[in-house]
């Protein structure tokens, strides 16, 4: 039997947001989904849940900080809620699913487990947003993304192939990469949207960035703004660096511009702030410069300690679109950074100052130093604002393009079922040999986590727990 979607659907339109991460690992891929959801749902015209990693305890006590645990999804769920609450100017009004997840050392990220699919049932199944679908499709063995929902909707965060080239054997590893990507996101995905050109090329993928910032910046920015105003001296410290201690992270390339170009920056002080795997040896390269550069603990970027800063240094090449830079400009600080695609959104901002090489840095930065930044306008506000960014992010996937498509009972059985009775053309192979590839790789939750969320345990290799919600 046959059913047309808005038969059992409710006229609202259903966005179901799945995430590689979840708070509280303050992770970009965490909490830029969560704004998302809070933002989609803010007007009321369409019902909004996000889906989530629900992770073992010893996963969470490796992986969450300072000692946070949770017994139940109910409790992280309260937590989740009530941190975007008291971050927002609105009561947020998603909803929170789960799928399992185990956190994976070696490849410092969160690996779904089983059909994630099974995490929204076949009669909310409208539209599905895929926060790094080539992460989230990778190693995903189950129901076609495309076939259980009508529209499918990736947003590329990370330069992953950046990333596994500054590893042992890393170029042939992101040659393989490449097309890996390239083929699960066109499986997948009707439509691909990349936060800036440096990610790579995608099928039927556009460049936009859909994030904006945290609301407390633009707070801090708009008073920083009144100070200009009257006259005060709005920023009494010089400049600064945060981001996650690990090399790739900007700190190779921001120790090489100071080391290359001390003696014309004789007298700069520069902050470092952060925490991570590579502290020991940041903190070393930096103590043998001849320069001031201290290396702090890491600190959220909304502490009061960095309020008074004024030129924000980011020379990083390896960020798709940096979340800092965006805060600091929010701030109403001035920014440094590359002249690159990465960047290219920022270029916008009268505050912003990019550089090509190590002689453009030395005269952004010492220039920089003698002025004050120009006081934020309300466009500038508003097009860092989470606002301009839900817009942004709904005109790019042209939800109202959505494809009009019916629903069978089958969908909500095995992969076969419901692909392969469709007419065998490229796509539908290529998928088959995704499922069955990954039946054999593909990690499954543990009974535990299959309890906890309300699964039924696998029974066998190629099987996959189906959730209570499913039809």
């Amino acid at each position: 039997m046959v059913y047309e979607v808005n038969e059992y659907m409710d006229k609202k339109e259903h966005i179901a947001i799945f995430t590689t991460a979840s708070l509280p690992w303050m992770t970009g891929t965490s909490v830029n989904p969560l704004f998302r959801a809070a933002y989609l749902a803010k007007d009321g015209h369409r019902k909004v849940t996000l889906v989530i990693p629900w992770l073992s305890k010893s996963d969470q006590e490796y992986l969450y900080p300072n000692k946070i645990t949770f017994n139940s999804p109910k409790e992280q769920e309260k937590y989740v809620h009530e941190w975007i609450e008291q971050r927002t100017e609105f009561l947020p009004s998603f909803n929170i699913r789960f799928y399992p997840g185990k956190f994976s050392r070696s490849k410092r990220s969160i690996l779904a487990l089983g059909d994630i699919t099974e995490s929204i049932p076949d009669e909310e199944s409208d539209i599905a947003v895929l926060e790094e679908p080539e992460h989230l499709t990778w190693y995903h063995h189950g129901k076609r993304w495309k076939i259980k929902f009508r529209l499918v909707i990736g947003i590329v965060h990370t330069n992953y192939l950046e990333y596994v080239k500054r590893e042992k054997n890393g170029r042939a590893y992101a040659f393989l990469l490449k097309y890996m990507n390239n083929w699960v996101v066109d499986i997948y995905c009707h439509k691909v949207i990349r936060l800036s050109g440096a990610t790579q090329e995608l099928p039927r993928s556009v460049i936009c960035n859909v994030h904006g910032v945290n609301p407390k910046f633009l707070e801090i920015g708009m008073k920083k703004r009144e100070e200009q105003k009257l006259g005060k001296q709005a920023f009494t410290k010089g400049a600064y660096f945060i981001g996650k201690m690990v090399w790739s992270k900007g700190y190779t390339e921001l120790l090489k511009l100071l080391r290359d170009h001390q003696k014309e920056l004789e007298g700069l002080e520069v902050d470092l702030f952060g925490t991570g795997e590579d502290s020991a040896e940041v903190r070393e390269a930096a103590e043998k410069l001849n320069l001031t550069i201290r290396v702090n603990p890491g600190r959220d970027h909304a502490d009061p300690l960095f309020h008074d800063y004024k030129v924000f240094l980011n020379p990083s090449t390896t960020d798709v679109l940096c979340t800092t830079t965006a805060e600091a400009l929010a701030m109403g600080k001035i920014v440094i950074c590359a002249d690159h695609v990465s960047n290219e959104f920022f270029k916008q901002f009268a505050n912003c100052r990019t550089f090509k090489d190590g002689e453009s840095f030395v005269n952004a930065t010492r220039q920089s130093l003698t002025e004050q930044p120009a006081p934020l306008t309300n466009s500038a506000m508003h097009e860092l604002s989470w606002d301009a960014a839900t817009s942004r992010f709904l005109k790019a996937a042209e939800l109202n393009k959505i494809p009009e498509k019916k629903l069978t009972k089958s969908h909500s059985k095995s992969f076969l079922s419901s692909s392969l009775s469709f007419e065998r053309n490229l796509e539908d192979a290529s998928a088959f040999m995704h499922f069955v590839g990954t039946g054999f790789v593909s990690p499954v939750p543990n009974e535990q986590q299959c309890e906890e969320l309300g699964l039924n345990v696998p029974s066998k290799r190629f099987g996959y727990p189906r959730s209570k919600h499913a039809s």
